[in-house]
């Protein structure tokens, strides 16, 4: 097996790590939406994070310990990935159902390759527009139950629009992570980026603060740290580094493997029925991220990333 089928499988577990953990996020955001507030809560795991990520990069060379030519890179980064998109998204579920949202996170594939192409000049490839739109149907079949009388029904509202951009949100920090990463590593990266972050996401939590209070309890503790542990920490690592392998556009249709992986954690730990759709909908979920994958070759990357790989 050569280097470059290597770099994509691991790509695809990163990246199916990372989604992996955030369908957990996606449950519990909705749990504590009474008892925390949006952007409170970011703050709160991305200061679990931002300590995790200190620890990681005091192993790193000392060029990786340092802000560069790259530095307003890495604050778009923040902007995009630490800043706006985990409030966004958590102020969205605040107004929608799980269902709303996950069907609108379908889009994500296609809107980062969009993104790609604009900004990068990262062309998306027909496989990669074939992959993402089989995907697409996988999670519209697996939300939907394969009946069509669910669409007759289905309602949308200010939450769907929030959820939206962050989802637009994410596909830019994703195009603009990879820029990054051509000049240091994923740790690296991941790790300055919520430095970066971190004290505006505070800024605004503390506005916040005076008008959504925090009821705490020790529910609350356990699933925050889980959350800066895991999904932030984690996850975020997670996408960057399968990113670095396969680029934004290769890494994104692989995103709509949230809805699946939350289909399997509800049948696991909550006892939901997984049926027919749900098999269908995975098959074609995963069978359009592999074909997207195995038809796009990403731009080549420095020697921090291949150095990494």
């Amino acid at each position: 097996m050569n280097k470059e089928k290597v770099k994509k499988i691991v790509g695809i577990g990163y990246v199916n790590l990372a989604t992996f953990v955030w369908a957990t996020n996606m449950v519990l955001g909705r749990l504590l939406k009474d008892s925390i507030g949006p952007i409170t809560i970011s703050a709160a795991r991305f200061f679990i994070a931002s300590m995790i990520f200190a620890a990681l990069l005091r192993q790193q060379p000392s060029e990786e310990r340092r802000i560069g030519e790259d530095g307003w890179l890495l604050v778009a980064m923040a902007i995009t990935g630490i800043v706006f998109f985990s409030p966004v998204l958590y102020l969205g579920l605040h107004y929608t159902t799980a269902v709303n949202s996950t069907i609108i996170n379908g889009l994500a594939p296609l809107l980062t390759g969009l993104f790609a192409t604009w900004f990068i000049k990262e062309p998306m490839s027909s496989g990669q527009i074939s992959g993402a739109i089989v995907a697409l149907i996988g999670v519209l079949f697996l939300i939907s139950g394969g009946s069509l009388s669910f669409w007759e029904t289905a309602q949308f509202n200010i939450g769907d629009i929030m959820i939206l951009v962050s989802v637009a949100i994410w596909g830019l920090y994703s195009v603009i992570s990879s820029q990054v990463m051509r000049y240091r590593s994923s740790i690296s990266a991941t790790a300055f980026s919520t430095f970066i972050g971190f004290p505006i996401l505070c800024l605004f939590a503390a506005w916040e603060l005076q008008n959504i209070p925090v009821h705490l309890d020790f529910k609350l503790i356990l699933i925050i740290t889980y959350l800066g542990i895991v999904p932030a920490a984690v996850g975020f690592y997670a996408w960057n580094a399968g990113v670095a392998r396969l680029g934004p556009s290769g890494a994104m249709v692989f995103y709509n493997t949230l809805p699946l992986y939350g289909a399997l954690l509800g049948f696991l730990f909550l006892d939901e029925p997984i049926g027919m759709p749900h098999i269908v909908g995975g098959l074609l979920i995963v069978s359009g991220g592999i074909w997207a994958a195995r038809k796009h070759s990403p731009v080549a990357y420095s020697k921090i990333v291949r150095k990494e790989n």
